[in-house]
């Protein structure tokens, strides 16, 4: 058996940026033009008014200040309200594959390793832009990496549950480094119309790099225990298949072909799970609670992260002990606990102990225990 490791991780983060307020701005003048459209409807109480959003709405709702996006111009259009992203010819790198490249890269130099040196590439997501050929074939392809690839979907916990894969790999010596990617295209599954969920979604792609600890040439991260579950919910749910493309007139014609959400259940039926779900790994590992240094908890909600960090811990978490990068990033699917992992890591020392945790539609949560090591 051989001691998988972190050794690399690395983020691409779209340039393009949409505020709450440009978001606020674009969402109350379609609700604007729904409602002049469809005036005598509301009138004779056939259809409902659509209500304005607010920036003090979202920041309550979430904690989001702003969100990465592919494309701008097609969300803040209040004829469009969604992204406008061209389909790429067949001989064309994916939207996806582009974005793993760059994460894969980073997360390689980080490392001080090649392409060379690994051996797989799992693309773990909750949006995938085609069923196939698999993208992770195709980065693998693109990187120049000798071995094999696969996709992988747990919606918001595909990143720990690929993570745990590929830590199982390396442990029974099937594969020495593998490259777990995670693009989410987030704008093209979210339905920019809908008040309650317009602002959650962001556009990012992160990568972790997994190696034998013995091939390791720097600072690292032991991977002590994974642990993963999941129980059947329609809470939350997007019943399209593949990334959406425009349609001349851009509507949808179901709205369950979006992502969507019962929030209220979510709330109250995902966060003792994943808080009972950290306590017993932790448990089981030998691990107090207070002996973390820092949990690295899913991007979705800051009253979702306070209240499972709350209930882990058995007080508030401390100032770093909880990190939260959803402001900057809105909820980013699976890849914002490996944000929050790649950008809240690196002061840890030797012996120091975290424990990174995603959650979501499934429902499904995903742990992995880490300590640092020298």
């Amino acid at each position: 058996m051989y001691q998988p490791v972190i050794a690399g991780s690395g983020v691409f983060t779209p340039q393009k940026v949409i505020t709450n307020k440009e978001l606020v701005q674009a969402f109350n003048a379609y609700a604007d033009r729904y409602n002049a459209l469809h005036k005598s409807e509301i009138a004779a109480g056939e259809l409902e008014a659509k209500a304005h959003s607010s920036e003090e709405f979202i920041v309550a709702a979430s904690g989001i200040e702003q969100r990465h996006v592919l494309d701008k111009d097609g969300v803040l259009d209040p004829g469009v309200m969604h992204p406008l992203l061209r389909q790429r010819r067949d001989e064309e790198p994916s939207i996806m594959a582009e974005m793993a490249l760059d994460a894969c890269g980073k997360a390689l130099k980080s490392a001080g390793k090649t392409a060379d040196d690994v051996d797989a590439v799992i693309v773990a997501a909750s949006n995938h832009e085609r069923a196939y050929p698999a993208i992770a074939i195709e980065v693998q392809d693109l990187l120049g990496v000798k071995g094999f690839g696969f996709d992988m979907n747990v919606a918001c916990s595909s990143a720990t549950f690929g993570i745990q894969a590929a830590s199982d790999m390396i442990r029974t010596g099937s594969a020495r480094a593998i490259l777990v990617v995670n693009p989410e295209i987030c704008s093209g599954h979210l339905e920019w119309r809908d008040r309650d969920c317009h602002f959650i979604f962001g556009d990012v792609c992160t990568a972790t790099l997994l190696t034998r600890k013995e091939d390791v040439t720097g600072p690292h991260f032991e991977i002590l225990s994974t642990r993963c579950l999941t129980l059947f919910s329609n809470n939350i749910r997007n019943n399209n298949g593949f990334l959406r493309r425009c349609r001349p007139d851009g509507m949808v014609d179901r709205r369950d072909m979006q992502f969507m959400q019962n929030g209220r259940k979510v709330f109250k039926e995902v966060l003792p799970v994943v808080a009972k779900h950290m306590l017993e790994h932790l448990e089981d590992e030998g691990i107090a609670p207070g002996n973390l240094r820092r949990m690295w908890l899913h991007q979705a909600n800051k009253a979702m992260n306070d209240f499972i960090g709350k209930k882990v811990l058995g007080r508030v978490p401390e100032a770093g002990e909880q990190p939260n990068i959803l402001q900057d990033y809105a909820n980013t699917s699976s890849a914002g606990s490996i944000i929050a992992f790649s950008k809240y890591s690196d002061d840890f020392e030797a012996g120091d102990l975290g424990i990174i945790c995603s959650f979501g539609a499934g429902y499904s949560v995903g742990s992995v225990i880490v300590k640092r090591a020298d």
